[in-house]
């Protein structure tokens, strides 16, 4: 059974009716005897700008209104075409459902980060970042990191896989990632921190820098090590000549 949309429960579900039934009691009608059940999209898998505050429809995502079914996650504001054929054929093939993360979505397309696969990645880690998306640096096509990507925290296939046929996706459109496949990813936009103060760490600009900080490092490591040394080795000693004077005693 493929789910589109999250479904509205205030006002005992009147938002969403079809022949006086709510859409709650006919999801959970045709849901009983599924094989799984698929939350196609974000509305589906986590409530998107539905459900987003106030929420005055009670919308709400489908895993939480269906319990004992097999259920998986495809989210994406929309999700990628090719990732939603792709749970489909697996299901069809094997018989099976596919292999799934903590939150119920296919280890296949959502076990990386945006990030971790984005052609802006060695920018991020050079520490060249885009300030205002009509400067220089977008037009060189820095990191969005600073303008409000979410890539970083996102986990989806977008870099990879892409939309239309493998066409682009967001960041490659010059706008950073929403982190439209996250949980609560609407509210959690009007929160999201910029501007962080550990992005990359400015290596082509900085190496002199990061070289004298490690060396210094060590070199404060090194002194720290030869100082224990010595005084353990003086504890040892002081504590030889105490035995000594104390052997001569007794003789």
């Amino acid at each position: 059974m493929c789910v589109e949309g999250s479904v509205p429960t205030e006002a005992e579900g009147v938002y969403c009716m079809i022949g006086g039934r709510t859409s709650l009691d006919i999801l959970k009608e045709v849901s009983a005897n599924a094989k799984a059940v698929i939350a196609w999209g974000s509305c589906a898998s986590n409530g998107c700008v539905q459900s987003a505050k106030p929420n005055p429809t009670g919308a709400t995502p489908i895993h939480k209104l269906l319990k004992g079914v097999p259920l998986i996650k495809v989210p994406g504001c929309p999700p990628i075409g090719e990732v939603m054929a792709g749970v489909l054929v697996h299901i069809i093939t094997f018989g099976t459902l596919p292999e799934l993360d903590g939150i119920g979505r296919p280890k296949a397309f959502y076990s990386k980060r945006v990030h971790d696969t984005c052609y802006r990645r060695p920018f991020y880690d050079a520490g060249l970042f885009v300030e205002t998306f009509d400067d220089d640096n977008a037009k060189k096509g820095y990191c969005l990191y600073k303008v409000g990507c979410k890539g970083p925290t996102t986990y989806n296939a977008c870099a990879v896989t892409k939309w239309n046929n493998g066409t682009s996706y967001p960041i490659q459109s010059g706008h950073g990632c929403f982190g439209c496949s996250e949980e609560n990813y609407w509210d959690a936009g009007a929160l999201y921190l910029r501007n962080q103060p550990f992005p990359g760490f400015g290596i082509e600009s900085d190496a002199d820098k990061v070289g004298v900080g490690a060396a210094i490092a060590t070199g404060v490591g090194l002194a720290a090590h030869a100082v224990m040394t010595n005084i353990r080795k003086s504890k040892i000693i002081n504590e030889l000549i105490k035995e000594g004077k104390e052997s001569e005693k007794d003789l």
